[in-house]
């Protein structure tokens, strides 16, 4: 049985297009100090996994925190937004890419510190456990993800 052409033409167009929309980079705004050599680590990574980063470099990066309701629990170095979610720190690309995709009723996602061994932070082998947490405007927060370090 031969599978006519009209049918494997639709099945390419289809094809073209998941992986077209898969392949557009991800546009995020993302504010730090002029001082913190980390963040620039963090923002090789968001560009290395598709991410097209706007770079805004300030000397009041509380402000946007403050603004956009990131607790001390979930501060980290830097915040960053995309669309309409609050990202802060040192948070892996394929959790953002998550949080895009399952869209949760949640402000933003966070890695709160700066933890050894996640992206932006790699220090040698050793990688310490993390979570990245999900917390919304009444500060409840959730396990998102976790990774475990290694020695």
């Amino acid at each position: 049985m031969s599978i006519p052409k009209i049918f494997l033409a639709a099945s390419l167009l289809v094809v073209n297009a998941v992986v077209s929309a898969e392949s557009k980079p991800i546009d995020i705004t993302v504010h730090r100090s002029p001082t913190c050599t980390c963040c620039g680590k963090w923002l090789a990574h968001l560009k290395e996994n598709n991410f097209n980063v706007e770079d805004i470099v300030t000397n009041d990066v509380q402000s946007i925190k403050d603004k956009f309701g990131v607790t001390k629990e979930m501060a980290s170095c830097h915040t960053a937004l995309v669309n309409g979610y609050v990202i802060e720190g040192h948070v892996p690309a394929n959790d953002i890419k998550t949080l895009l995709k399952t869209k949760p009723k949640v402000a933003g996602i966070a890695v709160p510190g700066m933890v050894n061994g996640s992206p932006g932070m790699e220090m040698g082998a050793t990688k310490d456990p993390y979570k990245v947490m999900s917390f919304d405007q009444e500060n409840h927060t959730k396990v998102f993800n976790s990774y475990e370090g290694t020695r």
